[in-house]
C-alpha cells in the first residue's frame, strides 16, 4: 500500500480536481483506491458523488481507536460500469477539530496516521486542505509520499519551495514523507502560462511530472460528480482522461 498525501498551501490550484483524476486512472489500472477528505471544503467528497457522509473523516479524527477511519469508508457514487474508488467523506466540522487537535500535546499530528492502520487499499490518496495547519500536517504523517499541485502563474514556485520545506521538516521527524513530484495543473496555451511552465521545469527539474491540461471537461466531470470517462467524446474529454493516465503512469513509476 502506498499513501499520498496531495498537497499544497495556496487554494484553487485544483488539488482536488488532480487527485480525482489520479484516482481515477489508478482505479483503471487496476489498483484499488481510497480517496480521504481532509479538506473542511468536502470537494473531494462531492466529486464522488457523496454529500453529508457518516461516519466521516471527522469522527474518525475524534476517535483515539487505531483503524477508526475504517467504519468510515463507502463507495464512490460514480456509475457503477467503470471501477471506483473509495471514500472517507470530508466533514465541514473539520473546520472546528483543528483547533481541539491542538490541545492534545502527545498525539496532534498522528491522529490521521493512527486512524487509518488496518487499511490496506493499494493506494491511499488525502486531499489535504489548501493550509499548513494541523489537517495538512495529519496529512503529511499518515503519508508515505507527497505529491505538490501548482499552477503555471506568478510565484508558484515559491509556493512549490514551501510546501517541499515543510514535506522535509515532517520528514526528518519520522522518516516519510519524501516528495513523489510536482504536478503543474491548468496548463493552457497562452504565452504567459507557456513562461510561467518552463519557470517552474527549470527550477525543479526532475521532479516535474506530466501537466494537466486546462480543460472544460474536466471541470464538467467534477460538477457533475462524474469521472472523466463518462463523458465519452466530448470536446476536451478524451484528451484530459488521456493527461490523467500519463500523470498516473510517470507518478506510479516514481511510488515503485
Amino acid at each position: 500500500m502506498t499513501t499520498l498525501a496531495v498537497v499544497n498551501q495556496k487554494g484553487g490550484v485544483g488539488k482536488t480536481t488532480v487527485a480525482l483524476g489520479i484516482a481515477e486512472a489508478a482505479c483503471a489500472s487496476g489498483l484499488s483506491v481510497l480517496v480521504v477528505d481532509l479538506d473542511p471544503q468536502s470537494n473531494a467528497s462531492a466529486g464522488l458523488g457523496v454529500w453529508n457522509g457518516s461516519p466521516n473523516v471527522d469522527d474518525a479524527l475524534a476517535d483515539p481507536t487505531p483503524g477508526a477511519a475504517l467504519a468510515a469508508v463507502t463507495d464512490a457514487r460514480w456509475p457503477p460500469e467503470g471501477p471506483c474508488p473509495q471514500l472517507v467523506p470530508g466533514s465541514y466540522a473539520l473546520a472546528s477539530r483543528e483547533p481541539q487537535m491542538a490541545a492534545d500535546l502527545v498525539g496532534a499530528q498522528d491522529r490521521l496516521r493512527i486512524a487509518l492502520a488496518g487499511v490496506n487499499h493499494d493506494l491511499v490518496l488525502i486531499d489535504c486542505p489548501p493550509s499548513l495547519g494541523l489537517l495538512c500536517i495529519n496529512g503529511l504523517f499518515a503519508a508515505d509520499r507527497a505529491l505538490v499541485v501548482t499552477e503555471p502563474a506568478a510565484w508558484a514556485a515559491d509556493g512549490v519551495d514551501l510546501m517541499r520545506s515543510t514535506v522535509s521538516r515532517v520528514a526528518q521527524r519520522q522518516g516519510t514523507p519524501t516528495i513523489a513530484g510536482v504536478v503543474l495543473n491548468r496548463v493552457g496555451r497562452t504565452r504567459d502560462n507557456a513562461y510561467w511552465a518552463q519557470q517552474l521545469v527549470e527550477r525543479f527539474g526532475a521532479d516535474m511530472l506530466p501537466p494537466v491540461p486546462q480543460r472544460a471537461a474536466i471541470a464538467e466531470a467534477s460538477g457533475q460528480s462524474q469521472p472523466l470517462r463518462s463523458l465519452g467524446r466530448r470536446p476536451g474529454a478524451p484528451e484530459a482522461v488521456g493527461a490523467f493516465n500519463e500523470l498516473w503512469a510517470d507518478l506510479q513509476s516514481r511510488l515503485a
